[in-house]
């Protein structure tokens, strides 16, 4: 099995080639995509981008991690502090 390395809230991660990032970050942590701005934790829940519940960083922009596909060494973030 291909594998890509990922960078996710700074940890090093290695996840099958060809998954999602909402996938990547459900096999590499607690199953929390992202955290609201009132701190809630959200996850995917139509999976396919419809209703924007998995909005993370990558690599500096906002995305929605059920739509975008991970790419070797694509750095990840939970947070909602960044660029759109």
């Amino acid at each position: 099995m291909t594998t890509l390395n990922l960078i996710i809230e700074g940890e090093p991660c290695d996840v099958p080639a060809g998954i999602s990032v909402a996938a990547a970050l459900a096999l590499t942590g607690d199953g929390v995509t992202r955290r609201s701005v009132s701190g809630e934790p959200r996850t995917p829940f139509c999976g396919m981008g419809v209703c924007q519940e998995c909005r993370v960083t990558v690599n500096g922009r906002r995305v929605l991690a059920c739509q975008t596909e991970c790419q070797p060494d694509m750095v990840i973030e939970r947070s909602q502090h960044a660029n759109v």
